[in-house]
């Protein structure tokens, strides 16, 4: 009679994902968008589309973003619906002329390399992203691989 109770719970305990486990963190209020975590409170990341200007050079308007953090080692969550969290990438912009920029290469790669990040699924579409090396004050952005689209923050 025991083992009639034992042995599925201990199936279901060996193949239940470890993300099965409840997450009680802050949850984003929006499908995918990337947020800042700061302790219990989500800073959304400022979106936008990057302008091709000339060549390989793609902007991002305004010379700040109004997203910032002051952790060296930012950590970011998203409720994924679209957008596939493993594709995202990290780069840091140079400030020119009151507008951010950054250069794609013949490649397809952005000019310098792509900072290191960790992706950890927490939850049902539920993923924590996070910087795995320190990065410098200044204008950075997530963005998924071969798009415009970005997700600007700046480091102070």
């Amino acid at each position: 009679m025991i083992s009639r109770f034992l042995l599925p719970s201990a199936f279901a305990a060996l193949f239940t994902p470890g993300w099965a486990a409840d997450y009680d963190g802050p949850r984003p209020p929006k499908p995918d968008l990337l947020y800042l975590v700061h302790a219990d409170n989500l800073i959304p990341t400022e979106a936008a589309e990057a302008k091709n200007e000339k060549g390989d050079t793609y902007t991002v308007q305004g010379a700040s973003s109004s997203a910032r953090t002051p952790i060296a080692e930012p950590i970011f969550i998203m409720q994924s619906d679209r957008l596939n969290p493993e594709s995202i990438e990290l780069y840091r912009f140079e400030v020119k002329n009151g507008h951010r920029e950054t250069t794609v290469s013949s490649r397809g790669r952005r000019s310098g390399r792509p900072l290191h990040l960790q992706v950890t699924k927490l939850d049902r579409n539920l993923y924590r992203i996070e910087a795995a090396e320190t990065l410098e004050n200044g204008e950075y952005c997530l963005t998924p691989s071969g798009s415009n689209r970005v997700f600007c923050f700046e480091e102070y």
